[in-house]
């Protein structure tokens, strides 16, 4: 019998062959005892677990000639019928395919006749979540107000998507994953009498790749145990399910580890030239990692790792690794194996998701640091503009030092002492917008000269933000306001239409981020520098020659002051690099 199928030869067939379920099958039994039974219930849980088993077994025991019974007998005649599926008050719908209005509808027009042929009519509606809005509807009455010679099932293994209504009339019973170790036992009871030898490892491994379903867990054993004809062990196990050895595993770690990004390519060669799938690969790749950050938090969970790595193997192996490392990868190939699934190219996301794991060995531990609070990030913006301004400070002072006039002093000590009227009127409150503006105004020179150098970068702004987004989706909300305006010098200049937007992205951790995006997408060491749009245009009409009027109107000098000025070079360096206006600077 070992080249049929197992799970239909093994099927439960009463509640006591139910495995992992003992909480469902006391409180079936017990209803059926005191004659407490529902007129609906609703099984609910993951594949495999015995949803729809379990409601044929409850349709014999109530049913049975014997009974009700708290067990069938699947000896008397309705057993075996209904057993067979050829008992007509008892129907089994699927609802995936047979989920319109109609079909419910009909089931609503004949529960109100008797049974012919047994006891009670048991209608069994496996994925009932796939029903239709309306079908929901028709079926609503019914569950309502049944007949008491009918009994409803509605198994399903999503119950979020049944309405609320429906839930609420039926009895509700959710079936758990069934235990390693309950797998284990009944597959070795299983192989014992179908005379198959199987390695106790080999039959861990396919419980563990069944995910806790029992339907699956056979379905495997009996794949691997026709491909091996009989003899199970956990090598031929794992090549009959398409999985990886240990050592390979291994091996790719390390290559991971040691950022050998040439290993890792031959590895993957190897696994697709062996016939791997990539999106396989990738999610036993993470499971894997799973299983060593498990051997690092939790050494004593031995039952909930290693999925064919040996314990101390793993534990020695993450002895390389820090956690905060190992949760960045296992978070990268989530990412990456979520994308696989509309890929085109799987395998090329596959090598993109490892490459990546070497390129950037220190990535986990960069994040770290760069995620400081925000009081934090303030003060690092603050600290650093201070330090431009020291050094602009200094700049002006080695200029006045080799040639300065009594008019560039006062220039000067006007500039710094901040007791102008129209910076006295602002205040603190703008002392650093009014530092940003005349800082924007010195570059943006450059900037303007080169806007036609912004085409091969605007190109490539989408996959830019596409990029951003993946690596963090907040600073992604913030850069969309932005737009690429010009290139020069390897800085790319982007304008921001809000000021919050252009604020957050300056900051340090942000900032370095979208640098590292942007230079790996152009190919070359780029640095980010923003402006405002406002300002961007501004500074567009003023190179053009149409704000000349408005700037000379604005400084209001008069003719002799203006020739006056004219004549001090250091007064006029000093309003190239600061600007007009007057600024008074407090520390808070």
């Amino acid at each position: 019998m070992a080249h049929l199928a197992l799970y239909r030869a093994w099927r439960p067939q009463t509640f006591q062959d139910m495995v992992g379920q003992q909480h469902i099958v006391q409180t079936l039994q017990n209803a059926i005892r005191e004659n407490r039974l529902s007129h609906a219930y609703l099984f609910s849980g993951p594949r495999g677990t015995g949803k729809t088993s379990a409601a044929k077994i409850l349709a014999k025991a109530v049913n049975c000639e014997r009974g009700p019974a708290p067990e069938p007998c699947n000896e008397c005649s309705a057993c075996h019928r209904i057993t067979s599926g050829s008992v007509m008050d008892v129907v089994e719908i699927d609802a995936a395919s047979n989920r319109g209005v109609e079909e419910i509808r009909d089931i609503r027009d004949k529960v109100k006749y008797s049974p012919t042929e047994v006891r009670r009519k048991v209608y069994i509606i496996d994925e009932v979540h796939m029903l239709t809005t309306e079908a929901f509807n028709a079926l609503l009455k019914t569950l309502e107000e049944p007949p008491g010679h009918v009994m409803f099932v509605l198994a399903t293994t999503e119950p979020h998507r049944l309405p609320p209504t429906i839930i609420s009339r039926c009895q509700r019973f959710d079936f758990r994953r069934v235990p390693l170790g309950e797998q284990t036992e009944l597959m070795k009871e299983i192989c014992g009498e179908e005379n198959i030898s199987a390695e106790e490892e080999a039959l861990k491994y396919i419980g563990r790749l069944s995910d806790g379903g029992m339907r699956d867990a056979l379905s495997l054993l009996d794949q691997i145990s026709s491909f091996t004809g009989g003899q199970v062990t956990l090598a031929q196990a794992v090549e009959a399910t398409g999985g990886l050895p240990s050592d390979q595993f291994s091996r790719l770690a390390v290559a991971i580890r040691e950022a050998d990004a040439s290993a890792v390519l031959r590895e993957i060669d190897e696994m697709m030239r062996a016939g791997k799938s990539a999106d396989k690969c990738l999610e036993q790749l993470m499971h894997y990692f799973r299983d060593m950050l498990l051997a690092q938090l939790a050494p004593e969970a031995t039952g909930s790792s290693g999925r064919i790595a040996d314990p101390a193997e793993l534990r020695k192996m993450a002895d390389g690794f820090s956690r905060e490392r190992l949760f960045a990868i296992i978070d990268l190939l989530n990412r990456y194996q979520s994308e696989m699934k509309y890929a085109a190219h799987p395998q090329t996301m596959f090598e993109i998701a490892l490459l990546k794991l070497c390129a950037e060995p220190e990535s986990a531990a960069g994040d770290k640091r760069a995620s400081t609070s925000d009081g934090g990030a303030a003060r690092g913006e603050l600290q650093q503009l201070k330090q431009q301004i020291a050094g602009l400070e200094s700049r002006l002072s080695a200029a006045l030092a080799g040639g300065g006039s009594i008019g560039g002093a006062a220039g000067a000590s006007a500039a710094s002492s901040g007791g102008g009227g129209r910076a006295g009127a602002g205040g603190s409150a703008v002392a650093q917008r009014s530092v940003a503006a005349p800082r924007t105004r010195v570059k943006l020179t450059g900037f303007i000269e080169a806007q036609g150098a912004i085409g091969s970068v605007a190109s490539k702004w989408p996959q830019i933000l596409q990029r951003v987004k993946e690596e963090r989706v907040t600073v992604h909300a913030w850069l969309v306001d932005g737009e690429p305006v010009s290139y020069s010098d390897n800085t790319l200049l982007v304008a921001f239409r809000n000021t919050i937007h252009r604020e957050t992205t300056e900051k340090p951790a942000n900032k370095g981020m979208i640098e590292g995006v942007i230079s790996s997408l152009i190919g070359q060491p780029t640095q980010l520098f923003t402006v405002m749009q406002k300002e961007w245009q501004e500074a567009l009409a003023e190179h053009s020659g149409k704000q000349a009027g408005e700037d000379r109107e604005e400084l209001k000098l008069e003719p002799e002051e203006e020739a006056g000025s004219a004549k001090e070079p250091l007064v006029d360096e000093a309003i190239r690099l600061f600007g007009e206006q007057l600024v008074t600077i407090k520390d808070d």
